[in-house]
This record gives C-alpha cells, structure tokens and sequence, in this order.
C-alpha cells in the first residue's frame, strides 16, 4: 500500500530510513527515489532518472565486489553471477522482503490496486541506490548495495540454489528489527584440511542457536536458517552440539 506525500510523509519518511538502514541528509533525494511516474506532478519529477544513475551504479559496484572477492573466477564466471545478482527479479526481491511497496508515491489508480508490480519494486531498489549516492557519495552506495546484494551474490557464487538464508534474515532483520545480523565464530576443530567451523548469527543482543560447517560460509548459512526458525517460533534444523 502506498502513502499519501501530503498527510503522512514525516513519519513514514522516518520508518522508509529505519527499514533500509540509511538516513537522508537531503530528503528530497529519498521523496524522488520513492516517486513513481504516476504519482508526480512531471515526469522529470518521478524516480525515473534516478533508476537510470541506479542500475549503472548497481552493475558497476557488483562488478568491484566480484572482482575483489573471486579472484579465481574467470570473466565468464563473473558474468554469470553478476547477471543474476543484478536482475530486475533480485532488485524486486530485496524490495518487496524490506517492504519498499509500503513507502511508494504512486497515482490514485495504481494506489487502488492490491498489487505493486515487480518492475516498479525493482526500479525503487535502483533509486534508492542513486539517491543514497548522491546524498552520502560511493562508499555509503557501496555499502548499501554490499549490504543487500553480498548475500545474493554469496548465493549465485556457490551455486547453492536451495535457500539463501542470510539473505533472507539479513532482510528479515531490517524489517522486523532495524538492524543486521552478525555472525559469530564460536568454535572451529579438525586438521587444516578438513576445518569445521561452529557460528551463530545475532541480531542485537539475541544470539541463536549455533550451527557447524565445513566452512565458514556453509555454518552462518546455517546459522542464519536455524535463526529465522527460532524468530518464526520453530524449532533449529542444525543442532550444534
């Protein structure tokens, strides 16, 4: 459902902040960003120029992360990952998980409707890139986009289709709880060939139920999925001891 800019923009201003973890020193920068073409005044109004300096900037830092963190990827590799990190189905994803639709200005015709369509979560995930670029320069736009799309990118990396949990607790946490989790080696055993790795993910000052891996990245996956169980009220799929 999207807000009404007239009657209660302060507030849900301030709740849009909390929820992506960014404060607008302009917040002009923030209203562009969540404006669609059907709820400004002029097109030159809406978010439609910032989703352009988004979806470059978004390529451009993906491809610094790949770069830096897959040094023994070769380019066709690097191509595959950052083609699904940087999809329009992702950037939609991150959106509709941090609850974006929540936040957007958009005509009356479309404010009527029970449906925001996944182009526009995904073109308000790219301006808000721009905007937060153009409000706190490249490091906090970097930081941004590391801190949304390092997991997708973690996931495409390992080929692990089966469920991106710190992905989804990262967005999770946001949400429900303005903070991001951690993650915290506990423990670690076996010959260096064959470590494994005890962590427990912690949001706030709520640590969850730990898990082990054969590597670090397999025990916070792990970790971030026994985590969502236990705020779900379930019960942690990886028992650590």
């Amino acid at each position: 459902m999207a807000f009404d800019p007239e009657s209660d923009q302060p507030s849900r201003l301030d709740r849009c902040q909390r929820r992506i973890g960014y404060h607008f020193q302009n917040r002009q920068l923030l209203i562009e960003a969540l404006t669609h073409a059907s709820g400004a005044e002029h097109r030159l109004a809406s978010n439609e120029r910032l989703e352009f300096l988004g979806d470059a900037i978004l390529g451009a830092v993906v491809c610094e992360l790949l770069y830096e963190r897959y040094p023994q990827y070769q380019e066709g590799d690097l191509t595959k990952i950052k083609s699904a990190v940087v999809s329009r189905q992702a950037c939609a994803k991150i959106s509709e998980a941090l609850g974006l639709q929540e936040f957007l200005i958009v005509g009356r015709g479309m404010a009527a409707s029970q449906t925001i369509p996944p182009s526009l979560l995904a073109d308000v995930f790219e301006s808000l890139i721009a905007a937060i670029h153009l409000d706190g320069g490249n490091d906090a736009a970097k930081r941004f986009i590391e801190q949304y799309i390092g997991p997708e990118i973690e996931l495409a990396a390992t080929g692990d289709m089966g469920g991106n949990y710190k992905s989804l607790l990262q967005q999770m946490a946001q949400r429900d709880f303005y903070s991001s989790p951690s993650y915290q080696l506990l423990d670690e055993k076996g010959p260096d060939h064959r470590k494994c790795f005890k962590v427990a993910a912690q949001i706030g000052s709520t640590r969850y139920q730990a898990a082990w891996g054969r590597n670090k990245k397999e025990a916070e996956q792990r970790a971030a999925c026994n985590a969502l169980a236990e705020i779900n009220g379930e019960s942690p799929q990886y028992i650590s001891d």
